[in-house]
């Protein structure tokens, strides 16, 4: 009797299971769109993206000082001690801060504006110095944007 009852309920549930519209236990693929990007930004990945920039020199002298050129991956445009500068993190071969990425430190004073984003082209010359969290980062001197 109890395999029956055990029979009977395993053919209720399945019995409850069909459905007259589409099966509810695979879900529908996404349909593939276009990326958005934020305005004055190109985009991580855009394969369009081909400005160029002006490359940043560190200057005569200043035996500490590295060059960088690379894509933005990441914008930091609020520094939280308030002393108004920006930090980016440029992919970038040479890979001063990790590897493959090399972070940026701009002071007010040579801080972009409008601010670039992801995606966008950007070189940069100054002293590696130890950043606040014992990284290795570009204190820049010289910066330029692809625009």
């Amino acid at each position: 009797m109890r395999r029956r009852s055990i029979a009977l309920l395993a053919l209720t549930v399945l019995a409850g299971c069909g459905a007259d519209g589409p099966s509810t236990t695979t879900p529908e693929s996404p349909k593939p769109q276009e990326p958005v990007y934020s305005t004055g930004s190109r985009g991580l990945g855009d394969q369009r993206a081909s400005e160029t920039v002006e490359l940043s020199h560190c200057p005569a002298g200043h035996p500490a000082c590295r060059e960088t050129v690379g894509r933005i991956v990441y914008v930091e445009r609020v520094d939280a001690d308030g002393d108004g500068d920006a930090h980016f993190v440029i992919s970038d071969p040479q890979g001063i801060t990790l590897e493959g990425l090399t972070a940026i430190d701009v002071r007010a004073g040579l801080r972009p504006h409008p601010l670039p984003g992801p995606g966008d082209l950007l070189s940069a010359a100054g002293p590696v110095q130890t950043g606040s969290y014992g990284q290795s980062q570009i204190h820049a001197l010289e910066l330029h944007v692809g625009r």
